[in-house]
């Protein structure tokens, strides 16, 4: 049998930007990078509320504001019942015949998406195919996970949406459009082949190598999609569109109906798949996968040709009318938290984080 093409055998995958692309290209930049011009900026407003989180309050049902830490699980409850993907937590201590069990009296089949109760940027998001999968990622998952559904609808949107506390009627700030890392085949190309050449995925080819191991050598039809990361962010390879003029009355009152009725979401990002904004302005053919709140950023400022003091005007509009829904909840009856209760918390969180980037 003729062994596995070796890695150094591959054609040598796209080159990563240079550090002058890097360095010219602020889309390129690290975060921390990017948002440290602005720090005297928050720093203000933390100086203006008499609080290091001045954002605690700004949805004041999640903890920490949403702005790091909150459960999936906990952000659905708060959602009116259908509009989020059938769900169900899952604790790692759990007997995976309990596990399967509950997966099937759910309703669940195959495929179906698994991912870290509290998480960040995709780690650990998986796509199940078999109970094969099901048992090794329950088996390595350190932490509660959940079971849902996979939503196959065509769009994928991040939503940025604006309520003040004091009114019925909130905003759309911006819209992205997220597009997933895939391949398309050609009937004579491997997987693998597929992967070093596209110009995302090539970046990232070893990753995306050993995560589709058992597929490499895999020939896909002409015109076959096969999606790479179903985790669609910038951090796994996604492309973003800028939709914020999609942003009208009509969408915005879609999203008045989802924040009140928890009452309290008014400031944070909603994550959705629908098959057209069409359809989603009529609450059809749509499903909420994540609500983002006070981390959340507004991501429509990449890859829609805005300069960097565009991008920074953007960022600094968002984080007044943070500051505003904060400050207004704050005199209404929801504290500021105190500085070593946020710190504790943080440090609880990031912990958290640093085992999702070891075990992903």
């Amino acid at each position: 049998m003729e062994e596995q093409q070796s890695a150094s055998q591959l054609p040598a995958p796209n080159q990563k930007p240079s550090f002058f692309e890097k360095l010219t290209n602020w889309e390129l930049w690290p975060s921390a990078v990017l948002y440290a011009p602005l720090a005297p900026i928050w720093a203000w407003y933390s100086l203006r509320a008499g609080s290091f989180w001045f954002f605690t309050p700004s949805n004041p049902t999640i903890p920490f504001g949403g702005y790091e830490g909150e459960t999936k699980t906990d952000v659905y409850k708060q959602m009116p019942e259908g509009v989020y993907p059938r769900t169900i937590l899952v604790k790692p201590p759990e007997d995976f015949e309990a596990v399967k069990k509950r997966v099937s009296d759910a309703g669940f089949q195959y495929p179906f998406i698994v991912k870290p109760d509290v998480g960040r940027k995709g780690l650990l998001f998986r796509k199940i195919d078999s109970e094969a999968q099901l048992l090794e990622y329950h088996l390595y998952c350190p932490m509660d996970y959940v079971v849902q559904d996979l939503i196959d609808a065509p769009m994928e949107l991040g939503v940025f949406y604006v309520r003040h506390p004091a009114k019925q009627t909130g905003q759309i700030t911006g819209i992205i459009l997220r597009e997933a890392l895939e391949v398309w085949g050609d009937g004579t190309t491997t997987l693998r082949e597929l992967i070093v050449k596209h110009p995302q995925a090539g970046k990232r080819a070893e990753e995306m190598c050993r995560k589709h191991e058992g597929k490499l050598d895999w020939v896909p039809a002409d015109r076959e999609r096969y999606v790479l990361s179903f985790a669609i962010n910038r951090s796994r390879g996604a492309r973003l569109r800028n939709l914020s003029h999609e942003a009208d009355a009509e969408l915005a009152a879609f999203f008045d109906t989802i924040s009140l009725h928890s009452g309290a979401f008014f400031w944070g990002r909603y994550d959705v798949k629908c098959t057209s904004i069409a359809d989603l302005k009529q609450g059809k053919n749509f499903a909420i996968l994540e609500y983002n709140g006070a981390g959340a950023s507004p991501s429509h400022i990449y890859h829609c040709g805005m300069r960097l003091w565009q991008a920074y005007a953007e960022i600094l509009r968002h984080w007044k009318l943070l500051y505003e829904v904060s400050s207004y909840n704050n005199a209404h009856g929801h504290p500021y938290w105190p500085f070593w209760k946020g710190l504790r918390y943080l440090l609880a969180v990031n912990r958290h984080l640093d085992l999702l980037d070891k075990y992903d």
